[in-house]
């Protein structure tokens, strides 16, 4: 069994994006780039709140109805309120989940249940609010802060694409230097591998991850484990921008000014710029700078996760 298959990422996912018919009029809305591209790479947990809470298949369709905040969940027709049902199966839900060891979760957009975000609330007077949050979405995430989220709708965009399987990898490799034991030594260890990947995200987070790293070993562990873990969930929630990649792949270059001939340098720096003006992905310069990596053995760059953040097969770089 290879590694990509033992060592897969565990994802909370809505069920009718694997294609399960569970849908209110009985159907699906399977998501191939999800179940095909990245499934290979992932142990789908999935759920569907409206069947676990009780209700059938198929069945009357619900909507969120009153406070933006607070909404209740009620069928269309019938005004049934299925409120306290979803939120009794919630609760039970969210603790069996404890013990999955998600990595991060999926949900699906338009969704009374699911909807992490953009989803109508029909307010008091016929006012209709426009950025309800499903009850399921809102119970997973409150319960699980620095869990990594992303619906199927805005998955749709590359650069959030790219940035979600960014994260989720990076959740998973972080899960697992918690679960092998984690030591001061090893903390400094996955700090400086992520250290161009964090920089990438958000340089005043990346500083301050520093300095905390920097109290290693003088401090609790388990306190200051969570304090770390909490920032890089913060810091990954930025979304890299293309002066961020330049600023990093310029400072990647900056390793080999002993190395590389002028030419080289000339021809990475021209690389960095046409990316800087959209004219070719960044694919192009990170594949170079793996090829001057190799070249030059440079130990620090091969073991950046920047580099290398995923697998190449996901083709995520290919369109950012």
């Amino acid at each position: 069994m290879s590694d990509v298959e033992t060592n897969r990422i565990r994802l909370g996912i809505a069920r009718c994006l694997l294609g399960e018919k569970v849908r209110y009029d009985g159907a699906h809305k399977l998501n191939r780039y999800l179940r095909d591209v990245l499934g290979p790479y992932v142990e789908w947990v999935p759920v569907c709140p409206e069947v676990e809470c009780g209700m059938g298949i198929p069945r009357e369709a619900v909507r969120l109805v009153g406070e933006l905040e607070s909404p209740r969940l009620i069928g269309r027709n019938s005004g049934e309120d299925w409120t306290g049902r979803m939120q009794e199966w919630g609760r039970k839900k969210l603790a069996l989940l404890e013990k999955e060891n998600l990595s991060g979760y999926i949900f699906k957009h338009g969704s009374p249940s699911n909807a992490m975000g953009r989803m109508k609330v029909f307010g008091a007077d016929g006012k209709i609010f426009y950025s309800g949050t499903g009850i399921w979405a809102r119970m997973v995430m409150d319960h699980f802060p620095d869990l990594p989220c992303e619906d199927d709708g805005r998955l749709h965009d590359n650069g959030i694409r790219e940035n979600f399987i960014n994260r989720i990898f990076t959740f998973k490799r972080w899960k697992d230097a918690i679960s092998s034991g984690l030591t001061p030594g090893k903390l400094v260890e996955f700090h400086t591998r992520h250290k161009m990947l964090v920089m990438s995200h958000n340089e005043v987070v990346y500083r301050q991850l520093g300095k905390l790293v920097a109290t290693a070993g003088s401090v609790e562990l388990n306190d200051l484990a969570g304090e770390y873990s909490a920032l890089l969930s913060k810091a990954l929630t930025y979304r890299p921008t293309l002066k961020k990649h330049v600023n990093v792949l310029t400072h990647a270059l900056g390793h080999f000014k002993k190395n590389i001939s002028g030419d080289e340098k000339q021809e990475m720096l021209e690389l960095i710029e046409r990316f800087h003006n959209r004219l070719i992905p960044l694919i192009v310069p990170i594949t170079m700078l793996n090829h001057y990596v190799r070249k030059y053995d440079k130990v620090y760059l091969q073991e950046q996760i920047y580099l290398n953040p995923y697998p190449a097969e996901l083709m995520l770089r290919n369109h950012v």
